[in-house]
């Protein structure tokens, strides 16, 4: 793939802005024949036994090799089988949403299906259906935890129907991974099957191509481990790329598309030229902001001046600096370190090493770092032991890498926004599920403060007064720091509560399946066990069910929606508001204008006792419908951006590959 997938015009009926509408109405005339088509065939399904449905299965196999993708009834035939091994494993039968989910999958395209109505089960339909043509199915999920829970739900089903499923661990040793990928199935992260790619390429590469003194620069920079390994396997990983299904599609395909997939060799030791970051930080602090540098916070960048140029050439590195760029880099990367990124927001310390969070869902990454010495510059703004920088190996986006698929296709709660860009960059079309039960859910207006203590506490109260209602909460912040300040304020109301920020990452799926409960409150950050689902107590379905609050709003309103999402599943009664204060970081990075303005008017939640009460709620009401207008304009400005980011960066990688191919 050399190039972006030709942009193709296509508008499917819409939801409104949040996601408890009724959505795309009753089936169309040939969804409901197909429907019709599958429940025939599964009710003759049930006359038959085990031994018969691995059989017809094998069939179903033979007949395939020859198939169209459009083929409705194979596809028909095939679902049913499906369905009567689900039935006979889970005691559960498809919804008919979850039917026309997997058609769309099976078709090639991206299935929006709201959080709760069975994206995990819905798996099983296309996942089947892609494994009838051999080649191997990859189904790529978000995380590793999630990865062996759906293996371990599903391999089951599908072995009813003679059908392989392989669990890829991301420490696991070649042969066990190679064995994985053989089979018919291959349930993992998403991130491994790319490395795994990236370790293919690096050990496919003879070793005597390598030009005189290659080898000694590769293991000065600890490069020689890695490729010994890979040149250990006797054997290719991957047996090639037929088919994928993702989890969480919007994540991997749009939220994460800016990081490229980076194979580098290992970096914890300590780094020989740590002083050389120390005296870059001390420098870095020396400099008069404004006079030395200027800060971007919107474009999220630091750079010297020529004053500061200057003086920095004046002061000269320090001695024996074993420089692997110029110094100047190494100051600017202090100073970004400095103003543009903040503990227990952008990464944690945990026993003194330092940890990338995932602005996305607060996740903490202890196989990550930075590039080019900003890692190391933050490790020396702690003053944490200095690692050695991480050399890159190989590297992909993971726009090309999943554009090596011949049939890619997958499901998210947040698609349609992102459908102009899921079709130009991936060619494919984005299918709006309905909801299988009509959605009860309220989105309550939002509330706007002047400072963030403002907000805090008419989030503390309102959780205080919910809770005494019986109804549970999930205050979602944007950051690790905000969600201990939201804790602390509910720890001093006496409430229990349970804190997940990505601290504690292996109870997180436990965490969120029980927020569901009569009166429990969690506090977590964004999408923080995106992927479990919210079940609620019959005792908390009375109380009006489960209330989310944003306590944050972040760049995408597509990631807002996320969060929302998560109240009023399957019919359930439920709630969800939106929080803003003017010192948020959005509006402090991207609209200062907005922040001033914000900040300069009364509290709209405190009355002015100088105003009569009546003219205040309608002051009230005009200023808050003029800021929520201002700042949907502002996501929007902000999505748009990131796109261009992401395109950039595609173009960026496709341009390295056409000088790459030239000069071979």
């Amino acid at each position: 793939m050399t190039r972006p997938f030709p942009h193709r015009l296509r508008r499917l009926l819409r939801w409104p802005v949040w996601p408890w509408s009724r959505g795309v109405g009753a089936h169309g005339v040939q969804d409901g024949r197909f429907l019709r088509e599958v429940r025939q065939r599964a009710a003759a399904w049930r006359h038959h036994s085990d031994a018969a449905l691995v059989d017809g299965i094998g069939m179903l196999r033979s007949s395939n090799r020859d198939r169209q993708s459009s083929d409705r009834s194979l596809i028909a035939e095939l679902f049913a089988a499906v369905d009567e091994a689900l039935w006979r494993h889970h005691g559960l039968r498809f919804y008919d949403v979850q039917l026309l989910a997997g058609l769309a999958l099976a078709r090639r395209a991206i299935a929006e299906m709201r959080t709760g109505e069975g994206k995990t089960f819905t798996t099983l339909l296309p996942a089947a259906w892609l494994a009838l043509a051999g080649g191997g199915v990859h189904v790529m999920t978000v995380n590793a935890y999630l990865a062996e829970r759906d293996h371990g739900l599903l391999a089951p089903v599908l072995a009813r129907l003679g059908l392989k499923a392989g669990l890829l661990r991301s420490q696991a040793a070649p042969a066990e991974k190679r064995a994985a990928y053989a089979c018919d199935i291959t349930f993992g992260p998403g991130y491994e099957f790319g490395f795994d790619y990236l370790r293919d390429q690096t050990s496919a590469l003879p070793r005597q191509s390598q030009s005189l003194g290659d080898a000694l620069r590769q293991r000065r920079r600890g490069h020689a481990a890695t490729l010994g390994q890979a040149d250990a396997c006797t054997g290719r990983l991957q047996r090639g790329h037929a088919a994928a299904i993702i989890d969480e599609a919007d994540s991997v395909m749009i939220d994460e598309a800016t990081t490229p997939l980076i194979l580098a060799a290992a970096s914890d030791g300590p780094a020989a030229n740590a002083a050389t970051y120390r005296a870059a930080f001390t420098v870095a602090e020396q400099l008069v902001n404004g006079q030395d540098y200027v800060v971007d916070m919107a474009a999220g960048f630091a750079a010297l001046t020529a004053a500061g140029e200057r003086r920095l050439a004046a002061l000269g590195p320090p001695a024996n600096a074993g420089l692997e760029r110029p110094w100047v880099r190494y100051v600017e990367q202090a100073l970004a370190a400095r103003h543009l990124f903040s503990r227990d927001v952008h990464y944690v310390v945990v026993d003194a090493e330092l940890r990338i969070v995932d602005s996305g869902t607060g996740r903490i990454f202890t196989d990550r770092t930075w590039r080019d010495g900003l890692h190391q510059a933050l490790q020396a703004k702690e003053g944490i032991p200095i690692t050695t920088e991480a050399h890159s190996l190989a590297r992909i986006t993971r726009q090309r890498y999943l554009g090596l698929y011949r049939h890619l296709c997958g499901m998210t709660g947040t698609a349609r926004e992102a459908e102009d860009e899921l079709s130009a960059i991936y060619d494919l079309e984005t299918r709006v599920v309905p909801p299988h039960r009509p959605p009860r859910g309220q989105l309550w207006p939002t509330r706007v403060f002047a400072s963030r203590d403002a907000k805090e506490l008419a989030i503390a109260d309102d959780t205080v007064r919910l809770h005494l209602l019986g109804r549970p909460v999930l205050l979602g912040s944007a950051t690790i720091e905000a969600s201990e300040r939201l804790a602390e304020m509910l720890c001093r109301r006496g409430l229990e509560f349970r804190l997940l920020n990505g601290r504690q990452d292996e109870e997180e799926a436990a965490v969120i399946a029980m927020a569901g409960r009569a009166g429990a409150i969690t506090v977590a950050t964004n999408m923080a066990g995106r992927g479990t689902d919210i079940k609620l107590e019959p005792a908390a379905r009375e109380a009006g069910g489960l209330h989310v609050i944003a306590a944050e709003l972040q760049e995408s309103a597509r990631v807002d929606r996320q969060l929302i999402g998560r109240a009023a599943r399957q019919g359930d009664p439920g709630s969800a508001q939106r929080f803003l204060a003017a010192t948020d970081m959005l509006l402090v990075r991207h609209d200062p204008v907005l922040a001033r303005e914000i900040a300069a008017i009364p509290n709209p939640s405190i009355p002015n006792p100088s105003i009569p009460i009546h003219r205040h709620e309608e002051w009230a009401g005009a200023a808050l419908r003029r800021f929520v207008q201002r700042l949907d304009s502002l996501q929007r400005k902000m999505e748009a951006a990131r796109r261009q980011q992401r395109e950039e960066l595609y173009k960026q990688d496709d341009w390295r590959e056409e000088i790459l191919r030239d000069l071979a």
